[in-house]
């Protein structure tokens, strides 16, 4: 099955992948970990162990890195 996959706020590309394979399948082969990514199906999360059954799958990263907050004051300073 082809699958194009939209990882929010990094583009989309296109997998294929096995009949039977899942959510977490799908968010595995975009490079993510399912424990760091969601899938979403028309504006709603997924089971990660259901099989995929749709065409368009969006991928929203629960965890990224990023810069802490200029303002923070460092506690052991």
């Amino acid at each position: 099955m082809d699958v194009t996959v939209e990882v929010v706020g990094e583009g989309s590309e296109e997998y294929s992948l096995a009949a039977d394979a899942t959510y977490d399948d799908l968010i595995r082969a975009a490079g993510y970990h399912p424990q760091e990514a969601s899938a979403l199906v028309d504006g709603s999360p997924v089971p990660g162990d259901r099989v995929v059954d749709a065409e368009r799958v969006r991928v929203l990263r629960l965890i990224k890195g990023g810069a802490t907050d200029a303002g923070e004051t460092d506690p052991d300073a």
